[in-house]
């Protein structure tokens, strides 16, 4: 079923989910509303049949699932301002990094549904990994919450307290994704591919290596059994790369940015 959706800050990451949203057919453009203090920013959203405004609580007036999409830092200031409008019949989803439920909770003082979402950048093209953690919520709203985000890419559903660790994995993730893919085309360059071409080759077979696991369901060491051959150039690369640490790295570098994020 359908609901009316209020997105609470029309920024780069609350217009990419409004975006989603209507390529994916999952709601129809009259049924989200966006907002945002200079609504002339929102004027490609509006063309489509998205609600603009700079009017949060009417916003949230008219609907029944709202996306808290602002700085940590507004956080307190809009929650102050729009609690008044929020009722049992609302569900609420924030996805301000490094703002728990229970903040959330000890602002709006009413117990109604919130969840806390944990996308990354790709939800600009629906291909986000979202982590989604929830509060009060009965089945039927969390199943709603996940279809939403689906439709915007893949979705766990986690423990609150593995929510920074889903941060690096996801979020900071994609640079470390981004790192390697560079990696590959300088490699590339230097064996003889011009940069447009090395760039085609390395983003496609990250991608179609990526597609293996999540379809397959397989293990990436089934996998690189299937391209490395006895005294074959696959697996001399591999052994060399390993050798200079490549692994070992990429787990000191996640374990790194977790404890950069917890200890700060």
């Amino acid at each position: 079923m359908s609901k009316k959706i209020a997105i609470i800050g029309g920024g780069n990451l609350g217009t990419a989910i409004a975006e989603g949203l209507i390529k994916s057919k999952f709601s129809k453009p009259a049924d989200i509303t966006v907002t945002k203090r200079n609504t002339s920013t929102l004027q490609a959203l509006a063309k489509k049949g998205v609600q603009v405004t700079s009017d949060n609580n009417a916003a949230i007036k008219s609907s029944e699932l709202v996306i808290l999409a602002i700085k940590p830092f507004q956080v307190a200031d809009v929650l102050n301002n729009v609690k008044k409008d929020l009722t049992a019949s609302h569900i609420l989803v924030s996805v301000v990094t490094g703002v728990l439920i229970n903040d959330i909770a000890d602002t709006i003082k009413k117990k109604i549904p919130v969840c806390r979402a944990m996308p990354n950048t790709a939800i600009a093209i629906q291909e986000s990994m979202t982590c989604l953690s929830f509060s009060n919520a009965t089945a039927d709203q969390v199943n709603f919450v996940q279809g939403l985000f689906e439709t915007l890419g893949k979705v766990a559903v986690i423990d609150e307290k593995l929510m920074d660790a889903a941060t690096v994995l996801g979020a900071c993730g994609t640079a470390y994704a981004m790192r390697y893919i560079r990696a590959n085309i300088q490699g590339g360059i230097e064996i003889g591919f011009d940069a447009v071409t090395a760039t085609l080759i390395a983003a496609q077979t990250v991608k179609g290596a990526a597609e293996l696991l999540l379809q397959k369901g397989t293990h990436p060491e089934q996998e690189i059994d299937k391209v490395t051959t006895p005294k074959g150039c696959t697996i001399a690369g591999l052994n060399e790369m390993e050798h200079q640490g490549f692994s070992s790295s990429l787990i000191k570098g996640i374990a790194t940015s977790y404890n950069k994020i917890v200890k700060g």
